[in-house]
């Protein structure tokens, strides 16, 4: 419970309160008792001129003048010995407790003043008969009145933190719960998709901005791991799908041969001729595997050497004339400017066939595939155009996932691996297709010209 967030944030959304409240009462109390004193010491001060005046003028006419005594002010007579300011008995200071010099400026300071019945804030003028100095006069005020002013400021504000901290309290355990409820609903999300339930319902009003973003990613990674778990079952199936056919062919002609089904020479090498294409098919599914994971790995080696792209070219269109005279495919070649790179000839001699592979495969009967190469700007372009049913906007990406297939067959990392190596070749590949018009896949490297020796 004390763990939780839905304790420690009311909590330390309190203590935060308490600590500013804390600071703001010593810092209020002490700027309020330096106001109290200084304007007690001016109102002293006043009290004290117009007293010394007053007495002042009453002295020098031969009257006598008695100051009143109040409960919350001292006066007292004289400093200098043996001089009788005033009438009346009033408090006499030792000579010890102020002096004449420290009342004799144009505002003379306030002064902490000690004396039997307490402590005093006490402001003194030196009183003057025919312009000599004869004594002074203080006026003071006990310290304890002005103590009551702070101390009350003091109650008020601990009166004030007494109804204000509860409210806050209520507000931090409302805010917390609204910020808190979210993240469970995600942590419940979170446990459904650790037992394999991808499909789980996240709501999309999660109460603030941060929150909502971790939702929606939420959402998008359980999107993903489901996209992911689906296409490994794909891959599954599909791999056997790929293996249990060439196996089975093997298979059935191993056991004719080796039974002697075929009697003549010439149907044992078509059955032979059979036995080696499908062995063949065999090893390109397991190097594509073995490719890709070396691709993830980023444990690719790769061959620098030089590799005409025309002759390249070439070889690639060969490679499916065959298959397309038989499907009644319109198939053409264009050589534009071509170059000699210095790259991995292997390589890019894969990505093309994958890609004129994925070209037929989805061209109908009586369509058109074209291969073109061209160079410019420092590049060099090997385009692939069919005339297949396109790509939606949306599968633009997803069709580079590996083990994706449109139609579920194959094993669907022939354009995975196309994009890989021309991204490890320093190239990449582009795709320009719309649904109903085919699609272009352009493999574009940079020409890298052979150093002299």
């Amino acid at each position: 419970m004390l763990r939780s967030l839905r304790f420690r944030l009311p909590a330390l959304f309190l203590l935060g309160i308490v600590l500013a409240g804390v600071v703001a009462t010593l810092i209020a109390v002490r700027f309020f008792q330096s106001y109290t004193r200084t304007h007690a010491a001016s109102e002293l001060r006043a009290e004290s001129v117009g007293i010394v005046r007053l007495y002042e003028g009453q002295a020098g006419g031969g009257q006598v003048f008695e100051l009143p005594l109040g409960p919350d002010r001292v006066f007292w007579v004289p400093v200098v010995p043996g001089a009788s300011l005033l009438a009346g008995s009033l408090p006499e200071l030792p000579r010890s407790a102020v002096s004449l010099a420290k009342l004799s400026g144009a505002k003379p300071p306030a002064f902490d003043l000690h004396v039997r019945s307490g402590a005093y804030l006490g402001v003194g003028q030196v009183v003057k008969l025919a312009g000599i100095p004869v004594g002074a006069l203080v006026v003071a005020k006990p310290e304890s009145a002005l103590r009551s002013r702070w101390v009350q400021l003091a109650w008020e504000l601990a009166l004030a933190f007494g109804i204000g901290i509860p409210v806050a309290g209520a507000l931090g355990v409302y805010f917390s719960r609204r910020i808190v409820r979210p993240l469970e609903a995600l942590t419940a999300a979170a446990d459904e998709v650790a037992l394999g339930h991808y499909k789980v319902a996240v709501p999309e009003h999660m109460g603030g901005s941060e929150v909502e973003r971790l939702a929606a990613r939420f959402s998008e990674m359980t999107a993903r791991i489901a996209e992911s778990e689906a296409l490994t079952r794909n891959f599954l199936m599909s791999v056997s799908h790929e293996l249990r056919t060439p196996l089975t062919a093997i298979r059935g002609h191993v056991a004719a041969l080796r039974e002697g089904v075929f009697e003549d020479e010439q149907a044992q090498e078509r059955s032979l001729a059979v036995v080696a294409e499908e062995a063949l098919r065999l090893e390109r599914l397991v190097g594509d595997v073995l490719d890709l994971a070396k691709l993830d790995a980023r444990r690719f080696a790769l061959l620098r050497e030089e590799v005409d792209m025309r002759t390249l070219c070439e070889r690639a269109y060969a490679t499916f004339a065959e298959e397309a005279r038989a499907r009644g495919i319109e198939y053409d070649l264009q050589l534009g400017e071509g170059a000699v790179l210095v790259t991995d000839g292997d390589r890019v001699l894969q990505i093309v066939s994958n890609l004129l592979a994925n070209a037929l495969r989805w061209t109908p009967e009586g369509g058109r595939v074209d291969l073109g190469l061209n160079a410019q700007n420092g590049e060099v372009m090997v385009a692939v155009t069919d005339t297949g049913p396109g790509i939606e906007p949306e599968g633009t990406e997803r069709i580079f996932r590996p083990f994706w297939s449109g139609d579920g067959g194959g094993t669907g990392l022939g354009l995975t691996i196309a994009r890989e190596l021309a991204l490890a070749l320093g190239g990449r590949l582009e795709l320009d297709s719309e649904p109903g018009r085919g699609s272009r896949f352009v493999l574009v490297l940079p020409v890298q010209t052979a150093q002299p020796a």
